[in-house]
């Protein structure tokens, strides 16, 4: 049966990675894409096989590399991973780190439009020592009006304990999704050590929607005129509107900057895995230097049948999405832009920062960001028959100079770390932040805070897996034999 389907359609959205962090999409969390369980599916999840089978043949970018008699007795999650290019060969920057499956497409469908069950905490994890099993984590941010947020928790709060234990290599994973109410226990710094206070926050998770615009300010320095913005997500709206009030807070922004006259941007991206496209090019069109409706923002490539299907039809221009003319655009005011970057930057964050280089100097502080060069859409069963929901990967990005580079990651123009003691986003001692307004001031060395906390070994963050890390917690396994 040929599967229809529409170009522009399919080139509407990149997603974020594996979305398993989040959504609370497995019941076990031990149970991961990179371990599934084989078994005999009943003629129910016969018929999920067959539809997802169909489908992957169709769309997926990899097509001609899945199995030829794939193994049709396994449970629907672990056939839909069993299809994907090379998915556990960890040595292969290439390979698909990106496709997922949920058994609810309606709970996948409002988690890529920033609505699930959440507490609001973002979160990343250290070895409380070296050696040590015993782990922490640092808030990185909470979201405003969230549960945490109502609860008092803030950037840079320790946690070291949940609902009465310590964390541990061997159950902070499930500690950190399982229940449903948190009871956070609180830690401090003290003489270079990591210390238990009596503090106790609890919080209990619910369906919340994020607005993604976290941030924006300008900071004026001399002839500089600095705007800076947070941006966690590319999401044009909340879940189920019509409207795209977070776009339209973007163009707000956007716009006051160009009004104060904005010289220099610092774009925020490092909490940011990514998100829709059609966000994208708005941000990049209000960003870029001489684009309008003309330029190309990027060109996808889909697989060989799809390829050649489109030709066929005449449709090679679709391929091509381009900027957008933006009466808010700032790029004649800038001469390069700062990207702030971390492992958990990703997809549509990078393909901002890909899309923009062909016309203006992309100038990235922090950390190598993950590698998604490659787009996903959304596929559901339009009959009902079928409740899952699945993202495979079904396109490759490439900019306006035909660049598509970066599986591993971009490279820190300036590489940066953030401390366990972080300073609050915004605050111009805040270590990425200070190290932006240092280059673009001349300033010589940032004005950075000296209490950064001890140095401890990070094992990631809630922000990566969220970008597609599923295998966070196997690396972990292994780090500790």
């Amino acid at each position: 049966m040929k599967i229809s389907w529409n170009v522009q359609s399919l080139a509407w959205m990149v997603v974020v990675g594996a979305g398993l962090w989040l959504s609370g999409c497995t019941k076990d969390p031990a149970v991961t894409p990179d371990s599934p369980v084989k078994g005999t599916p009943a003629k129910a999840d016969q018929s999920v096989n067959n539809w997802i089978l169909e489908n992957m043949r169709a769309v997926y970018y990899w097509n001609d590399k899945m199995p030829a008699s794939p193994d049709t007795t396994l449970e629907p999650n672990a056939f839909f991973y069993s299809l994907l290019y090379d998915y556990t060969n960890k040595a292969n920057p290439e390979r698909d780190r990106f496709s997922w499956i949920q058994e609810s497409a309606a709970e996948l469908k409002s988690s890529l439009s920033g609505e699930e069950k959440t507490t609001g905490l973002e979160v990343k994890y250290y070895l409380r020592a070296s050696g040590s099993t015993d782990v922490i984590s640092t808030v990185l941010y909470v979201l405003p009006g969230s549960p945490a947020d109502k609860a008092g928790l803030k950037r840079g709060d320790i946690i070291t304990t949940i609902n009465g234990q310590k964390l541990t290599t061997s159950n902070y994973a499930s500690l950190a999704t399982d229940p449903t109410t948190f009871r956070y226990g609180l830690g401090r710094i003290e003489s270079g050590k990591i210390v238990d206070t009596q503090t106790v926050k609890t919080v209990t998770a619910e369906v919340f929607q994020q607005n993604p615009v976290l941030l924006d300010s300008v900071y004026v320095v001399g002839t500089k005129r600095i705007g800076y913005l947070v941006y966690n997500q590319f999401i044009p709206g909340p879940n189920g509107s019509t409207t795209p009030v977070y776009d339209q807070k973007l163009e707000q922004i956007f716009s006051k900057f160009k009004a104060l006259g904005v010289n220099e941007l610092v774009l925020d991206l490092r909490y940011n895995p990514g998100g829709y496209v059609s966000s994208s090019v708005k941000l990049a069109s209000m960003i870029g230097k001489g684009v309008d409706n003309t330029k190309t923002y990027y060109r996808m490539e889909y697989n060989k049948n799809v390829m050649a299907e489109i030709a066929s039809e005449g449709q090679t221009d679709n391929l091509i999405t381009r900027f957008q003319y933006k009466v808010q655009n700032i790029g004649a005011n800038l001469s390069r832009v700062f990207v702030l970057t971390t492992g958990g930057t990703a997809s549509a964050s990078e393909l901002i920062i890909n899309g923009l280089k062909p016309f203006m100097p992309v100038i990235t502080i922090g950390e190598t960001t993950y590698g998604k060069n490659v787009g996903s859409i959304t596929i559901s069963d339009d009959s009902g028959k079928i409740r899952w929901g699945m993202q495979p990967i079904v396109f490759k990005s490439f900019n306006a100079l035909n660049q598509s580079d970066y599986s591993t990651g971009f490279t820190p123009t300036i590489a940066k770390t953030e401390p366990l003691a972080v300073k609050p986003l915004g605050d111009v001692e805040e270590v990425y932040l200070a190290t932006a307004l240092a280059q673009i001031t001349g300033a010589g060395t940032a004005r950075i805070g000296t209490d950064q906390g001890p140095q401890l070994p990070v094992l990631g963050s809630s922000v990566e897996r969220r970008a597609g890390g599923s295998n966070m917690f196997d690396d972990l396994k292994t780090l500790n034999r």
